[in-house]
This record gives C-alpha cells, sequence and structure tokens, in this order.
C-alpha cells in the first residue's frame, strides 16, 4: 500500500459508515445524508447516527437522521469547516440540539500512517507480539486503552513491553472493519517518557502493515502526549469526527 491508497481505504469506510460516496469528503461543497445501518460499518459504531459530522479538511459530510437534516445542513454552511468542530460555534449546533433531547458527545481526531515516516522505535524494554491468546488476563484497567472487554472478540494482536518478566507497556489493536485495524496504548506510570508507548506503537503498526490491514490512531485533540505519540511513529492527522448522543446517553456518561 501506499499512503495515498491508505487514505483513499479511509474515505471509503466512511462512506460506509456515514452512508454516503468516498468523492464526497474531496467536495468543496458540505453533503447531508440520511445515516442508515450497515453490515460493514466500523463494528463498535451506534448505528443510525443522529447527527456525526466528518471532515478530511476540504468539507464537511455529515450524517444525520431526517428529522436533524435542515438543522445541521444551516449549521454547517454558517461557519467555516475547521469552526463547526470548535467553541464558540459549536455551542450554536449543541444549544438547538438541547431542545430535541441531543447533546454534542464525541469530538475526535483520527490519525493514518505516513508511509515515508514510519519506522520501528526502540525502548530499553524486551517487545513481544501478543495474539487473542494472550489477552484473557489483561482485561485490566491499567490496559483500558489498549483493550476493550465489552469487544473482546475485535481484540486481534498486540505489541508488549516487558521489564524482568512484567508488562509495563502495551498496545494493541481491534479489528473494527475488514480493512482497518485501529491501536491503543497504555504504558504503567512509572515507566513513562522513556519510549515505551513509540515503541510498542510503532512496532504494532508494521505489524498490521505487514497483513495487508490499515492501522489508524485516535485521540482527543486535548491529549498532548497521545497526538505526540502518533507524531513519532509517522502518523498524521487524517480526518475529524463529532457526534451527538441522546441527552440520557450524555448524563450516563458524566455520572
Amino acid at each position: 500500500m501506499t499512503s495515498r491508497e491508505i487514505l483513499q481505504i479511509a474515505m471509503d469506510q466512511s462512506a460506509v459508515d456515514l452512508n454516503c460516496e468516498p468523492a464526497d469528503f474531496l467536495s468543496e461543497e458540505n453533503k447531508v445524508v440520511l445515516s442508515h445501518k450497515s453490515e460493514g460499518a466500523r463494528k463498535y459504531l451506534e448505528l443510525p447516527f443522529s447527527c456525526n459530522l466528518v471532515s478530511y479538511g476540504s468539507n464537511i459530510v455529515a450524517s444525520v437522521q431526517p428529522e436533524y437534516a435542515q438543522l445541521v445542513k444551516d449549521y454547517v454552511n454558517r461557519f467555516p469547516v475547521e469552526h463547526c468542530f470548535e467553541t464558540p460555534n459549536l455551542h450554536v449546533l449543541n444549544d438547538a440540539f438541547r431542545d430535541r433531547g441531543q447533546l454534542v458527545c464525541f469530538m475526535a481526531e483520527y490519525w493514518l500512517p505516513d508511509l515515508d515516516k514510519v519506522c520501528l522505535l526502540d525502548c530499553p524494554y524486551e517487545l513481544r507480539v501478543l495474539t487473542q491468546a494472550d489477552f484473557p488476563p489483561l482485561y485490566r484497567p491499567e490496559w483500558g486503552n489498549a483493550l476493550c472487554e465489552k469487544r473482546k472478540e475485535l481484540d486481534v494482536l498486540g505489541v508488549g513491553a516487558y521489564d524482568k518478566g512484567g508488562l509495563v507497556g502495551f498496545a494493541a489493536c481491534s479489528a473494527d472493519s475488514d480493512t482497518m485495524w485501529q491501536i491503543g496504548v497504555d504504558v504503567l506510570p512509572e515507566y513513562r517518557r522513556q519510549g515505551v508507548a513509540s515503541a510498542v506503537t510503532s512496532k504494532l503498526t508494521r505489524e498490521i502493515l505487514n497483513r495487508g490491514k490499515v492501522p489508524f490512531y485516535c485521540c482527543a485533540w486535548s491529549n498532548v502526549k497521545s497526538a505526540r505519540n502518533a507524531v513519532r511513529c509517522g502518523y498524521r492527522p487524517a480526518w475529524v469526527e463529532m457526534t451527538a448522543k441522546t441527552k440520557e446517553y450524555v448524563d450516563k456518561m458524566n455520572g
């Protein structure tokens, strides 16, 4: 695969997720489409969306339920693309949704590998490739970013860093679709700032590519540590998403 092919695979997947065409992400005009369930969508998505905004940089594609179509169309066409994903403009959308029992919930930046920059990075500890058979004892809070117990059937591959036989850093990936595997990473607090995160992430990236899949990485804009790790491992920002959920869903997440 080339970096261009990797980007196209990602847009193809986003098109399935949003119920649109891949070329829609390259248009200069914003697009509003109706959300539907799809067998080929990323497996963790709860479809249909109430509202999901996606931008690969040129425009916004919004996948919505019919009752929100005009509201969202007015919003995405009111502000520049990049400002639609941040406050204060985002308050306009959130306030409009609040009256309909919805709230802005998830906001994240997604990263894809730049094959000209991807390289294997080292750390002071032994690295081991792990498979599903190794995962059952690792579903613990300290590895909660690398593995997801609720969707453990999707956790397919990992790389661990070991100090004297004990796991101190761990990157693993979930087979979120037929073509794309998402990476998550954790490092024990006392082993941070030693290159562990970048070592396990970079090796896992290579292992995924060797299997013919596209690795991708996700973090919040505010997660500077995670973004730095992505950059060190040869990843570049590719697209952003914003998802609305019911007020009850948001309240439950907030405890």
